[in-house]
């Protein structure tokens, strides 16, 4: 089966990236500060909005938004990932586990201004979904208290429970 991606300069995109294995790699603050840095590596260089994100143990959800004529995120996610396993501290990685990753990740082109809310409440309520947090407010590696700050939530947003039906991928 040949896989297509969708392509759209200067598009919004969610993502989900996945740990080889699923193991739980962002279990540290010095993992997901590590995370953090390769992101800024990478945007340096290539620049990206990082309009949402969270980072779970083993996976990590993020909507991007390219800049107007760009629509290469896959280098920028090849960048990302050989960034942090070339910095992560070796004593968290097991000498005979070489992948940090899963090969392929997730994408989906955001359509509209309703698709792009429903996944960014997607991404903020996922700590909560996967019994991490009784609110997204809790988790601390999350973009919520920048949208707290932003008004784009109340800080008690995501207590209950929610339906998030045809949004996001595990």
């Amino acid at each position: 089966m040949q896989y297509r991606r969708a392509f759209s300069p200067g598009g919004s995109f969610f993502f989900t990236v996945v740990t080889d294995k699923r193991r739980a790699i962002f279990t540290t603050a010095e993992a997901v500060e590590t995370l953090r840095e390769a992101f800024r590596n990478v945007r340096r260089s290539r620049p990206f909005e990082i309009d949402a994100m969270v980072v779970m143990p083993d996976h990590l959800h993020c909507i991007w938004t390219l800049p107007p004529g760009d629509a290469d995120f896959a280098t920028r996610w090849r960048l990302i990932k050989t960034w942090f396993t070339k910095h992560y501290v070796p004593i968290l990685r097991p000498k005979h586990e070489q992948a940090l990753w899963q090969h392929r990740y997730w994408e989906h082109l955001l359509r509209d201004e309703d698709d792009f809310a429903r996944h960014v409440d997607y991404i903020h309520y996922n700590p909560v979904k996967h019994g991490l947090a009784k609110s997204p407010i809790d988790w601390p590696y999350s973009s919520f208290r920048r949208h707290v700050e932003a008004g784009t939530y109340p800080a008690d947003w995501g207590r209950g429970p929610m339906n998030f039906e045809n949004t996001g991928h595990e």
